[in-house]
C-alpha cells in the first residue's frame, strides 16, 4: 500500500488512487497536522476504498478526516464525495458556487457524464451518491480554507468548466490546479488539455492559465498528475500552446463539413506523432483524458461558436 503514497511536504502526501488498476492516473492530495486531516479531491466513487486505504496507510486515522475540498464536480475529481460523507457523516464539502447543486443532485450531471461514457459509467466512475446539503460548504474566488497546517485560497478558474477552482497552499506555495493546469505524466514533458464538453471555453482558459501563472506556485500538482517543480513557465506555455493550436486544428476541421470520426482520428494522428518525437508511452494520458471525451468538447465549442458567428 505505500507505493500508492507519495510525500510531497512534510504535511502532505500525493495518494495515487490507482484509476482502473493504473498508476499515475488521478491523484488525491492529503494534509496532515497529526490531529487533523484534509484532501483535495476526492477522485471518483470507484476509487473510494483504495483512498481511504491510503489516508490510513499515511498514518491518518479515519475520524481525522475533516474537510473534502474538489476543485470541481466532474466525476473523476468529485465523484467520491457522496459516498464519503455516507462512511464519514461528519466530513465537510468544499465546492465551487455553480457546482453545488450538482453534488446535492446529481442527475444532470450523471445524465451529461452518460452521453460521452454510455455503458461504461459504473465501471469508471462507481456508484454516485448525493452530498447532503448540511455537508456542504460553498467556496468562492479568493476564499481562503484554514486545513491542518496551512490555509489554500482559492482561485475561480473557467476554461475546463465554469465550476473550477484551483488552489494555493499558502504555506508551501503548492498549487493544486485541477483540470485547469493540464494533464501531466511524472517524467514527461508534455502537457495534454482536457477538453471535454459541454463547458470548454478557450478563451476563459487562456485567461486562467494567465492567473495562475501570475502567482509563482513553487510547484504544480494536477490532478492528473503529481508534482511539478522547476521551470513553471515551460509547463503553462505548454498547455495553452497545444490548447490553442489543437483548437484551431479541431476548427479548420468543423468548418470544412469534416465528420466527428474524421476529426477524431487527425487528432490523435498528431498526438501520436508529438508522442513519438518525445519516445513516451501516451497510454497514462489516454486513461486519464480520452481522445473522445477531448474532442467531443472542441467539436461542441466550435460548432456554437460558429453558429453564433453566422
Amino acid at each position: 500500500m505505500t507505493s500508492i503514497l507519495h510525500r510531497l511536504t512534510e504535511q502532505t502526501t500525493a495518494i495515487d488512487l490507482q484509476f482502473q488498476g493504473r498508476p499515475n492516473v488521478i491523484a488525491a492530495y492529503l494534509f496532515y497536522d497529526g490531529e487533523q486531516a484534509a484532501l483535495i479531491e476526492t477522485g471518483p466513487a470507484s476509487t473510494v476504498d483504495t483512498l481511504l486505504e491510503g489516508v490510513q496507510a499515511a498514518g491518518v486515522p479515519l475520524e481525522a478526516l475533516r474537510q473534502l475540498i474538489v476543485t470541481h464536480i466532474h466525476l473523476d475529481h468529485s465523484g467520491g464525495a457522496g459516498v464519503l460523507t455516507r462512511q464519514l457523516p461528519w466530513v465537510r464539502v468544499y465546492v465551487h458556487p455553480v457546482g453545488a447543486p450538482h453534488l446535492v443532485d446529481p442527475s444532470k450531471l450523471l445524465a451529461s457524464a452518460s452521453r460521452i461514457y454510455g455503458d461504461k459509467m459504473e465501471s469508471l466512475w462507481g456508484k454516485i451518491l448525493p452530498v447532503p446539503q448540511a455537508n456542504l460548504i460553498v467556496v468562492n474566488d479568493q476564499d481562503e480554507i484554514k486545513i491542518p497546517g496551512s490555509t489554500v485560497r482559492a482561485f475561480d478558474t473557467p476554461g475546463h468548466a465554469r465550476h473550477h477552482h484551483a488552489y494555493l497552499d499558502t504555506n508551501s506555495g503548492l498549487l493544486f490546479t485541477g483540470d485547469v493546469g493540464g494533464v501531466r505524466m511524472p517524467g514527461v514533458s508534455y502537457v495534454r488539455p482536457p477538453t471535454p464538453p459541454p463547458e470548454l471555453d478557450i478563451e476563459a482558459w487562456v485567461a486562467s492559465i494567465s492567473k495562475l501563472r501570475a502567482l509563482n506556485a513553487t510547484g504544480l500538482c494536477p490532478t492528473h498528475f503529481g508534482l511539478f517543480r522547476g521551470n513553471l513557465h515551460w509547463h503553462w506555455n505548454d498547455l495553452e500552446n497545444r490548447l490553442l493550436d489543437w483548437g484551431q486544428l479541431v476548427r479548420g476541421l468543423v468548418k470544412d463539413n469534416a465528420s466527428d470520426d474524421e476529426i477524431l482520428e487527425q487528432v490523435k494522428t498528431n498526438a501520436t506523432a508529438e508522442f513519438k518525437k518525445l519516445d513516451v508511452d501516451p497510454s497514462a494520458y489516454d486513461v486519464a483524458v480520452s481522445y473522445e471525451s477531448l474532442v467531443a468538447g472542441y467539436i461542441r465549442y466550435w460548432k456554437k461558436q460558429l453558429e453564433r458567428d453566422k
